[in-house]
């Protein structure tokens, strides 16, 4: 009875914080820099990291790809698993009063693959180049809010999404070295 009644207390505050940040695509300025944000999220800003750290670094950064690869295919092979296997709705699907503020890339909610991927990409690209965290720290933070905002995701999603992030992106950091014996 006691797990029943917090998993609906922890749905409820989910939707409270979904509402809440989702007020602000209301705006249609904030609606659009937003819509901007998650579109460079898509791939465009994490292959100019790519790009800048490649320049910063020479050749010594072209090992280093691999390893972002390497997290980024673990991490997408995770999000599909747990899409496939939770098809949680999207809260705009769910709540008429969500204001959808962006078509999103797939059917369902959990987790955010925006956010996993921004936290993946920071966690290696950063440990390469920190100089690079001044750019993709607040980039990052932008598109987790932006996936909130335009109603594709709940807060746990994004929640999920980044420790998923974060676990992979420390699990390459921490292989890394053994990878690099066996190349």
């Amino acid at each position: 009875m006691n797990f029943k009644r917090a998993k609906i207390r922890i749905l409820a505050m989910d939707l409270k914080g979904c509402l809440y940040l989702n007020h602000f695509s209301h705006s249609h300025k904030i609606c659009y820099f937003f819509r901007a944000i998650s579109r460079l999220g898509d791939g465009p800003f994490w292959y100019t990291m790519l790009a800048l750290a490649w320049w910063v670094r020479g050749w010594d950064f072209s090992f280093s790809i691999v390893y972002v690869l390497l997290g980024t295919l673990v991490g997408t092979v995770i999000y599909k698993i747990l899409k496939a296997k939770t098809i949680r709705p999207r809260p705009y699907q769910v709540h008429q009063v969500i204001r959808l503020g962006e078509r999103p890339l797939d059917h369902f909610s959990f987790p955010s693959g925006h956010t996993l991927h921004a936290v993946l990409a920071t966690t290696v690209i950063g440990y390469i180049e920190p100089l690079l965290l001044l750019l993709m720290l607040p980039f990052t933070v932008l598109v987790v809010l932006s996936r909130m905002i335009l109603g594709l995701h709940y807060p746990s999603d994004v929640m999920v999404g980044a420790l998923i992030g974060a676990a992979v992106g420390g699990l390459i950091i921490l292989c890394a070295p053994y990878f690099a014996v066996l190349l």
